[in-house]
């Protein structure tokens, strides 16, 4: 049953109708959209007209990605590159967008894509496609939980043809590492998503492969996702294992190129790495050795439509340094990268249009995707990296930063 805004308005005020109920009485979710923001703005007494210009159709949106929308949010986009990127099936040359607030990042990335571009190219390797979920069961004692262990390693292929029943893009690579505490029994489903980042697809295939074990083996399934996943959280075994995508890019830097362009020494870089990455992240407990992975990570994340919250994963990973008789070996390896080219917030207008500068929207594009994170991540972490043992870091922040 439609109404017009003012209807709404009204039953809005006395709570005849609740926020996420407007959709249902307004012509269209954008119409509703406008009517939940007027709602807030009088209730708050809020001015929201900046928030109130987008470009999005909140059509889809509304079903898809947000519940209650009142408008978007506004991060300056810019671009950096190009960069050029050698990998195991193709060159790439190409800008990557990237969103921020921070000043002097872009410039910083941007310096290390020149970097990159005059040493012939970074080379990155995908070493690992994988997503994960791990439901956590109960058993009634510790000889129990052995059983089910054995139980779920001797039926994976029963389990596997469960879980790829719920997909046509999904595949159960294996369920390891399972792990025993007491008479709680920790399983790691892991799959291979294709394209999409998946954990939509992992959740569902799990969960029939939770409901098979704990009907034949009289167990309780606790929770479904038992933080043994790891999802959106910093963590050891993400690291070691991998999740999403597992990464490393590698770049051999010229001596007169690291003297001219980063204004260093391949020695200076290398006691940098080795006193900040490695020791400094050692004596903090960092589950990350490295500079500023989520720098890079959370800018291009935000421009091209994936969930912000997995930068927290995306940021874990490992900076290394070499010095090769003045020419400079440095490499970064990011074990852990959840990353789509299609579903979820990759169909977004912005992030269309983000995904095309890099021809990376759409099926087949997901490697090529994560090839170019990958590379940025590099020009940034190489450039501070650089700036820091040159002494320059405050400088650009003065300059481009205040």
């Amino acid at each position: 049953m439609n109404l017009n805004k003012k209807e709404i308005l009204d039953k809005l005020e006395s709570g005849e109708i609740k926020l996420h109920q407007i959709e249902k009485y307004a012509e269209n979710a954008n119409e509703a959209t406008d009517i939940r923001r007027e709602f807030i703005s009088t209730q708050t007494n809020t001015d929201l007209e900046n928030i109130g210009k987008y470009s999005i159709d909140m059509t889809d949106t509304v079903k898809k990605n947000i519940e209650n929308p009142i408008g978007t949010i506004q991060i300056p986009v810019g671009v950096v590159g190009p960069v050029k990127i050698n990998t195991d099936d193709e060159t790439i040359e190409t800008y990557a967008p990237m969103a921020t607030t921070e000043g002097a990042l872009l410039a910083s990335v941007n310096r290390g894509c020149s970097v990159i571009r005059n040493s012939g190219g970074c080379n990155v390797s995908i070493v690992s496609d994988q997503m994960t979920r791990a439901p956590v069961f109960k058993t009634n004692s510790v000889f129990e939980s052995e059983k089910l262990k054995t139980w779920i390693q001797n039926n994976f292929d029963k389990l596997k043809e469960i879980a790829e029943s719920t997909t046509s893009h999904g595949k159960l690579l294996k369920i390891d590492p399972i792990s025993i505490v007491g008479h709680y029994v920790y399983a790691r489903f892991v799959f291979n998503t294709g394209d999409s980042m998946g954990m939509n697809m992992v959740t569902i295939a799990t969960e029939q492969c939770a409901n098979y074990i704990s009907k034949e083996n009289d167990v309780h399934a606790v929770a479904l996702s038992s933080n043994y996943c790891v999802d959106k959280k910093p963590s050891a075994l993400n690291l070691i294992e991998g999740r999403g995508k597992s990464i490393v890019a590698e770049i051999t830097v010229p001596k007169e190129i690291v003297e001219k362009t980063l204004k260093t020494t391949a020695e200076a870089i290398v006691e940098v790495n080795y006193a900040k990455n490695f020791i400094g992240s050692a004596l903090s407990g960092s589950y990350g050795y490295n500079a500023h992975f989520a720098n890079m990570v959370a800018a291009i994340f935000l421009a091209t439509g994936q969930d912000p919250a997995h930068v927290v994963e995306g940021s874990i990973g490992i900076t290394s340094a070499e010095n090769n008789n003045g020419d400079l070996y440095f490499s970064i390896t990011l074990p852990d990268l959840p990353v789509a080219t299609v579903g979820g917030g990759t169909r977004m207008e912005t992030a269309i249009e983000s995904l095309n500068i890099m021809d990376c929207k759409g099926s087949g594009k997901v490697h090529r995707y994560a090839s170019i994170v990958a590379s940025i991540v590099l020009a940034g972490e190489l450039s501070l990296v650089a700036a820091l043992s040159a002494g320059h870091l405050a400088r650009a922040h003065k300059q481009l930063g205040r």
